[in-house]
């Protein structure tokens, strides 16, 4: 009797504990486990497809993680023909892969995927969860899907001219796809944009027009373009080949006006040449020339800077009557010099 009791306590005990032999999947806290990734994004070249997500940092609870365990990411397929915009998405099983510390110096760290595993005339879905242990996994991230399809070619011809308040962009027509057939659908296309070292923006909308005037940028300040192909599958883009990137640092190439009312008069320093002053802030100063009796071109003979509109010439030939024009200059660099003035004489 008493080993009878003995025993049935013993199982009851493990029974409790450790299920008397029958094991079960452990179900996790719901604060150990990570927030769910919500910035997954992709981006799409003529080889196939990137997913990038910058790993999570904290836990549901708001617990600072400094390591993922993995990442599972689920893709789902569907033929074109067979889309269903309301029924479930048929994602399949996980592709695991390595986590890692959450952070790099202090920067939260980009995870990334590369998959060039695709068929033309197929919707693409892609998901993905996090685990900080092989059963604490998060819910599943946003859900991004495009169309692929063989891919239009890279714009040839690609270049950038800098001009005075804008940039502007030239390729050629893209009339093939990157294996070399025919682009049955309308190419269009998409200019992008970075500056200072950010991420490239793109540009206004994507468009048939091979040509691109950038207005919206600042003198002496140094550009970068890139021009991608696409096309569009009903209300999908089929994201092609991306040009090299090219630079562009538009610049000042707008003169000043020329100086008004120049007078020349007789001192005994020597002709003494003098302007109104301009009301233009870009003006930095005046160059003076000097054109002499039976000349037909004058010659610069001097420079001045602002606020100064007086110039002194002590080197007048003698018994001679010089010709004095007078040209304002800005504070671009290179400067840009305006017309001269109507010539003036000693009267």
């Amino acid at each position: 009797m008493r080993f009878g009791f003995a025993s049935a306590v013993l199982c009851a005990v493990v029974l409790s504990v450790a299920g008397c032999g029958f094991k079960t999947d452990p179900v996790p806290p719901q604060n150990v486990v990570p927030r769910p990734i919500d910035d997954l994004t992709y981006a799409i070249d003529e080889t196939g497809v990137t997913l990038r997500w910058t790993y999570p940092e904290k836990s549901v609870n708001g617990d600072e993680l400094t390591e993922i365990y993995s990442f599972d990411v689920y893709r789902a397929v569907v033929p074109l023909d067979d889309l269903c915009e309301t029924c479930p998405i048929p994602f399949g099983e996980a592709t695991e892969i390595p986590g890692g510390a959450t952070a790099d110096g202090g920067t939260r760290r980009v995870g990334e995927y590369n998959t060039s595993l695709l068929r033309p005339d197929h919707k693409y879905f892609f998901k993905m969860t996090s685990r900080i242990s092989w059963w604490a996994a998060s819910t599943d991230s946003n859900i991004v899907s495009f169309v692929w399809q063989t891919p239009p070619s890279v714009p040839a011809g690609f270049k950038v001219e800098s001009g005075d308040g804008q940039a502007a962009l030239s390729w050629q027509p893209v009339t093939t796809l990157i294996d070399g057939s025919a682009a049955q659908k309308k190419v269009l296309y998409q200019v992008s944009r970075s500056e200072g070292g950010k991420e490239f923006a793109p540009l206004g909308d994507p468009s048939g027009a091979t040509s691109y005037v950038d207005r919206g940028v600042i003198n002496g300040r140094t550009y970068f373009y890139k021009v991608q192909s696409l096309m569009m599958l009903g209300n999908d883009k089929v994201s092609g080949g991306v040009t090299d990137i090219a630079e562009a640092t538009p610049l000042d190439r707008t003169p000043p006006d020329a100086p008004t009312s120049v007078r020349a008069s007789a001192t005994a320093a020597g002709i003494r040449v003098f302007w109104d002053r301009p009301d233009d802030p870009t003006v930095a100063g005046h160059r003076v020339y000097r054109r002499n009796e039976g000349q037909t071109t004058a010659e610069m003979i001097g420079e001045v800077n602002m606020p100064s509109s007086i110039f002194v010439d002590k080197s007048a030939p003698e018994g001679s009557r010089p010709y004095y024009s007078v040209t304002a200059f800005d504070d671009a660099e290179p400067a840009n010099e305006s017309q001269p003035s109507p010539e003036a004489t000693v009267r």
